[in-house]
């Protein structure tokens, strides 16, 4: 599979989102990353490198991991040039990575904690200490800025790093057996082979991949070596970061969610660049784990804040769930790449169902504050006086001592293109609906493909075919599981939409120019119900419009949001919404209200009911006004 690269977004939706991480996002977290917010932590990182380039004087501050801001940064700012060229932000980039080019060391390693702090101990903390996951974060960002600028100088520098790490690692006698204690560089090898050819980052990657779990157990060894002889921390020991057996024996997803699913996504993309059968299939069974037992409706995954983990299947408490905003978006690129292994609309309804809820949810629609963790319910005063909610914030924040969250939304938001199309064998597969320009080549042909649409409001989607002479292909389009009656029509004739491969309708035909397709998907407000396994759900219902995930905030509501009771037969009314959801589609419906008539903590007779309203908006768009409850998940009355 390879995706369509060259596209432009024109698309109501997403655009805001790109112009927001362009004028707000991307200039913000520069200042961020210089030191420049009031009120907030410093991240210093960018001080680090200049620190460990000798151009100034101090100490390493802040987490580990710090490079890997910077790097993101980057990333997303590659993004946004291919999106639209900046001189001013170019150069500035260029700067930093001048300066990255600097801080680099002379046989190649460049990180900014061990030249700093620790200059005699690299690789020797494999297991907490994120050398390679930072390396993998660079490579990511160079490879984008790469094929964003077309210039080498940040590819030779990750290359010279990678030709390093390489020596260092490996099987043969002589180099360390490890691998990283939080995954990341797989997945960057893996793109730094695509751009340059050199298998060495493909048989590095491998390595990383399959070295994982073996016995005797690196970490296991590692931390013998550094004197820790006590328990593991985390309840699960090895399970935290995907050690305890080897990937391709592994059925159930287990540990920190970040690491898992960035783990995931290499496995999918080495199974299908080697056509590792065995790695396929242990992708498949992870992925029904994690998508039908370990999934929120949001696309949020990592219900436990112990270890921002997995915790067990069917446990998904809505009011103390972590569902860390790194975690979906890291999801939205597994699914991406298990496209890739098979093109199956399971996969595309999950990378959307976390792109318009779990991830987006993550930000201020002015991209000013930010959630790392992103629960589905929210009692402000609870997040406040209980230690088990500490994690949970009744507001987004300005910025985060551990920031891996923001740089990583406005990259994923950045590259939102790349997940529209593929192509493969002749075929042009849609998996998004995304208002958008995109040119491919199909047998020698230069194919424009035009889509518009006002999704996810709307599900009307319209294809323009632009080519410059007859050409026989197929296009393969995604109809989405949530739509139950959806019409499809080439130049006005009605196609069958009886006959699906795996959630996708392909139409073989010569394509002439100005063909064009017209997708009708219709959207209506429905209820969705748990398995009754989730125990948090019973009882309880959604609202969910097309693949927008809806919910109860106080301000319209009112305080004590359990107390809500849905009627199973109220009607949901679409609402053209007004001020801040101007362009939105909200809900309303008659509901009932639970009231005290008695000052007593227990009575036994039934409490009393009163007739309200609801107003139920996006999920993503919560705590954009007045602070206060939020609740996903309502009570519903069916005895009314």
């Amino acid at each position: 599979m390879k995706s369509i690269e060259n596209v432009q977004i024109k698309d109501t939706f997403w655009r805001s989102y790109l112009e927001t991480v362009k004028k707000e996002v991307i200039p913000y977290q520069w200042e961020a990353l210089n030191d420049r917010l009031p009120n907030t932590e410093p991240s210093h990182a960018i001080e680090n490198f200049r620190i460990a380039a000798g151009e100034a004087e101090g100490e390493f501050f802040g987490m580990v991991f710090q490079d890997s801001d910077v790097a993101k940064w980057l990333e997303a700012v590659a993004y946004i040039l291919k999106d639209e060229p900046n001189e001013q932000l170019e150069k500035t980039a260029d700067e930093v990575i001048d300066l990255l080019e600097r801080a680099q060391q002379e046989d190649g390693y460049l990180n900014t904690y061990y030249t700093i702090k620790e200059p005699n101990n690299r690789w020797t903390n494999l297991t907490d200490n994120h050398e390679l996951y930072c390396a993998g974060h660079l490579i990511e960002a160079a490879v984008a800025y790469y094929k964003a600028t077309n210039k080498r100088k940040f590819l030779d520098v990750v290359c010279k790093y990678a030709d390093y790490i390489d020596q260092v690692f490996g099987e043969e006698e002589g180099k360390i057996h490890g691998y990283p204690g939080h995954q990341e560089i797989e997945l960057a090898l893996l793109k730094l082979y695509e751009v340059t050819e050199n298998e060495r980052y493909l048989h590095l990657s491998h390595y990383f991949i399959h070295q994982r779990g073996k016995q005797p157990h690196y970490f296991d060894e590692e931390r013998k070596r550094r004197g820790q002889t006590g328990p593991n921390w985390y309840i699960g020991g090895n399970q935290y970061n995907q050690s305890h057996q080897p990937v391709i024996e592994q059925k159930q997803a287990v540990g920190h969610s970040v690491r898992a699913v960035y783990m995931y996504t290499a496995m999918a993309d080495l199974a299908k660049k080697t056509n590792n059968e065995s790695l396929k299939i242990a992708c498949e069974n992870l992925w029904e784990n994690v998508t039908q037992k370990q999934m929120y409706i949001t696309g949020g995954i990592g219900s436990s804040e112990h270890g921002e983990s997995f915790s067990f299947d069917y446990d998904l408490p809505n009011d103390t769930s972590y569902t860390e905003t790194c975690a979906s978006v890291g999801l939205v690129f597994w699914a991406r790449n298990m496209l890739g292994l098979e093109k199956n609309r399971k996969y595309a309804d999950v990378m959307e169902r976390a792109l318009y809820n779990g991830t987006i949810s993550g930000m201020d629609l002015d991209g000013k504050k930010f959630f790392y963790v992103n629960p589905l319910e929210v009692w402000p005063k609870a997040c406040n006086h209980r230690f088990d909610k500490r994690h949970v914030k009744a507001v987004r924040q300005q910025w985060f001592t551990c920031a891996c969250c923001p740089p990583n939304l406005a990259r994923m938001i950045g590259s939102i293109g790349d997940f529209i199309y593929s192509t493969e064998d002749n075929q042009l597969f849609v998996h998004l609906y995304i208002g958008s320009e995109s040119a491919v080549s199909i047998k020698n042909q230069k194919v424009k493909v035009i889509q518009e649409t006002n999704y996810p409001w709307d599900g009307d989607v319209k294809l323009s075919i632009e080519i410059e002479s007859a050409t026989e292909f197929t296009i393969a389009l995604r109809i989405p599981g949530w739509c139950k009656n959806p019409v499809v029509k080439v130049n006005n004739q009605l196609i069958s939409v009886e006959h699906l491969e795996n959630g996708y309708l392909y139409i073989n035909r010569t394509w002439e120019n100005n063909d064009q397709i017209e997708l009708i998907f219709p959207m209506k407000p429905e209820r969705i119900w748990s398995n009754p396994k989730v125990r948090e759900n019973l009882g309880k219902v959604a609202i969910q419009r097309g693949p927008i995930l809806y919910c109860l905030e106080e301000v319209d509501n009112g305080k004590e949001l359990p107390a809500i009771q849905l009627p199973r037969q109220s009607i949901l009314q679409e609402v053209n919404g007004t001020g801040l959801f101007e362009g939105m589609v909200t809900i309303k419906a008659e509901a009932y209200r639970l009231v005290e008539n008695t000052d007593d903590l227990y009575v036994n007779n039934a409490l009393l009911k009163t007739p309200c309203i609801i107003k139920a908006v996006p999920y993503f768009a919560w705590c954009n006004r007045q602070p206060g409850e939020m609740l996903v998940w309502i009570n519903e009355d069916r005895n009314v």
